[in-house]
């Protein structure tokens, strides 16, 4: 009984918990944690999703439907040409008939910079498991629904 009420004390101190501070918080050490690890490579957020659209759909992307895609989720308002032109530059991208298209060296770089980001993902799960990790994305997505947000699963 004693861990029974323990636990029922622990739960109702964790519901009077401030939401935005713990997501804000999660938010910003996560998104810290992922930058940090690209700029090991030189690569900003911007530069890895790009590498990562430009992999996923090879002659797919023209830089104008690149950018329009990416700028929605760009919170330092960067400027994609000078992205495409760095990753040019490298050598890790290439742009033929207006198709965008990676290098090898593009590839390796990516394969490097997504390395890195999975250590970073692996500190942020260390201790939660699938369940724990699951039910925290589903109650933040519903809260996201709640407030009129897009709720649906990216």
């Amino acid at each position: 009984m004693t861990t029974t009420k323990h636990y029922s004390q622990q739960q109702q101190q964790l519901a009077a918990q401030p939401i935005g501070h713990w997501a804000r918080t999660a938010a910003d050490l996560v998104i810290s944690g992922l930058r940090t690890a690209l700029a090991e490579e030189n690569l900003t957020q911007p530069h890895w999703w790009t590498l990562n659209h430009v992999a996923g759909a090879p002659d797919r992307w023209t830089r104008p439907a690149l950018t329009a895609k990416l700028a929605p989720y760009d919170d330092q308002h960067t400027d994609f040409e000078a992205v495409y032109a760095d990753l040019t530059a490298r050598g890790w991208l290439t742009e033929t008939a207006d198709r965008l298209t990676l290098t090898e060296a593009g590839e390796a770089g990516r394969l490097r910079a997504r390395d890195r980001n999975a250590k970073v993902h692996a500190r942020i799960r260390n201790g939660i498991d699938d369940a724990a990790y699951a039910a925290t994305i589903d109650v933040l997505r519903r809260m996201v629904a709640n407030l009129g947000g897009d709720g649906d699963l990216p």
